[in-house]
């Protein structure tokens, strides 16, 4: 396994698993959830385990009940609709990067090596962390930096990316740190080197974009009464999971007819979201940003 999941318990115990049921871990990962998720399932149930990692697979239990896909979570219905699965009892997604990649050095996640800028989830997909930096308009990168990663000298930092690449192309984490470095407070230097390096990463994987996609998906897959587990780890996250709870859209517009306001297609059943005790913190740093939403399809 890859590590343990952040708030195991709370997320399993979030989807009220039904022992029959057909569920969607949507972000397998190490494995964790679903292991959890297959102990409270009989042997008609059925789990499909989504993960743009190809090497997830290799965390597979031996369990005929469970089904690996090999691709990106905004692809779901899609996926679902290859089985004949119309609608399922519950969606479960924990947008946390496993330690497995920081852990990986030629994935190129972590600012603690020096190693090629990748970043990519999915090691077949065309565009890495080097080919943003390497040729992204300064706007653009400003954009990366501030808006993923709330970087406060992002136009800076776009800036000496620019007029360094000029000179020879940014391609390793080292060079890219030394960069930032020059920027940076020492005494806040691994938390801002872990926003720029977070801003880069959600950009090479179009996160954002591809959880917009899970969530309005999951509106239409998940059957009356199922639910959606959602853990986020930043505030562009939770937000698009708070907007899709709240009016059904991830921009969070609510709908409003001549009688008043139409009720969204889910019920909140955690009006804060929940965070990770202190005993979880004690054992699980990585834990700290963490921020779970449960809600029910009506």
């Amino acid at each position: 396994m890859y590590h343990e999941p952040v708030m195991l318990n709370e997320s399993i115990a979030g989807l009220e698993i039904k022992s029959g049921g057909v569920y969607v871990d949507a972000t397998f990962g190490g494995g964790g959830h679903s292991r959890k998720i297959l102990e409270q399932l009989d042997e008609t149930a059925k789990l499909f385990a989504i993960d743009q990692d190809e090497e997830a697979k290799h965390n597979l239990p031996d369990d005929s009940r469970i089904t690996f896909i090999h691709g990106n979570f905004r692809y779901i219905k899609n996926y679902l609709s290859y089985y004949n699965i119309e609608k399922v009892d519950g969606v479960l997604a924990d947008l946390g990067v496993s330690s497995h990649h920081f852990d990986d050095l030629k994935r190129g996640f972590s600012f603690r090596t020096d190693a090629k800028l990748d970043m990519r989830m999915n090691c077949k997909a065309e565009k890495d962390a080097a080919y943003v930096l390497n040729n992204y308009s300064e706007q653009e990168l400003t954009n990366v930096f501030r808006n993923y990663g709330e970087v406060d000298f992002a136009y800076k930092l776009a800036k000496e990316v620019i007029a360094n690449r000029a000179l020879q192309d940014v391609t390793n984490t080292a060079k890219f740190v030394e960069l930032v470095d020059k920027y940076t407070n020492p005494v806040r230097r691994n938390k801002i080197l872990a926003q720029v390096f977070q801003a880069l990463r959600i950009e090479v994987n179009d996160e954002v974009n591809a959880l917009s996609e899970l969530l309005a998906a999951c509106n239409d897959i998940v059957a009356s009464g199922g639910r959606l587990v959602v853990i986020s780890y930043h505030s562009l996250e939770d937000r698009l999971v708070k907007n899709i709870i709240k009016s059904g859209n991830t921009e969070g517009i609510e709908q409003y007819d001549l009688y008043g306001k139409i009720e969204g297609p889910w019920k909140s059943l955690t009006r804060k979201p929940l965070l990770a005790s202190e005993e979880e913190l004690n054992k699980n740093s990585k834990s700290r940003p963490a921020k779970l939403r449960i809600a029910q399809r009506n």
